[in-house]
């Protein structure tokens, strides 16, 4: 009894597992009464060698902020200062040359005018870099620790003293293959200091 038992499993397992692994498409049931009200239904598969091609085409005519051979740390030490003495706040921009969302962000605000003048205002900006070649790992740790998982870019903002003020997730701000407008202008008046 137990032998069957345990070879019907195997059995059924086995007819699972190639059921699973089969990618055969389904044909739609059609009733009779539906036959013609049905409509065929979109392809929805992705051409992802002409999506990342298309990606590293845009990626060439942006501005690359990143550097990967800078001491972030010393850089935020000296912009913290100049905030400092200019009564704004540090707004860092954390991500790298290689992420399209990254170089967007950066591209909005610097092509937007009322975008740029609130920061100008009220901030010094800098491009903190992650990479393969410089991750800044304790520069990450000792202002983002709780940012792993957020993903690229995300933005931190130190105020006069060097103190984390927020965290800010970039995905709340997308719109499109883009940022909004009215939400990252938002964002930007939030995190500004109070005057």
């Amino acid at each position: 009894m137990k032998r069957k038992t345990l070879l019907g499993l195997v059995l059924l397992s086995t007819v699972s597992f190639i059921s699973c692994k089969q990618e055969k498409k389904a044909d739609p049931v059609v009733s009779p009464s539906t036959e013609q009200t049905a409509t065929p239904q979109p392809e929805t598969a992705v051409d992802t060698v002409a999506l990342k091609k298309q990606i590293e085409q845009e990626k060439e005519t942006l501005c690359k902020p990143y550097n990967e051979d800078e001491d972030a740390q010393a850089k935020l030490n000296e912009l913290v200062a100049q905030a400092k003495k200019e009564g704004k706040y540090v707004f860092v921009q954390a991500g790298g040359n290689w992420c399209i969302w990254c170089l967007r962000f950066n591209d909005f605000v610097q092509k937007t005018p009322e975008l740029k003048q609130i920061v100008d205002q009220n901030f010094v900006y800098y491009h903190l870099n992650y990479s393969q070649k410089n991750k800044n790992k304790a520069v990450f740790n000792a202002y983002a620790p709780n940012a792993r998982g957020i993903g690229y870019p995300f933005f931190f903002v130190l105020d006069g003293n060097g103190e984390v003020t927020n965290i800010i997730s970039s995905g709340e701000l997308e719109e499109g293959k883009g940022y909004s407008l009215e939400k990252v202008k938002q964002m930007f008046i939030d995190q500004a200091p109070k005057k």
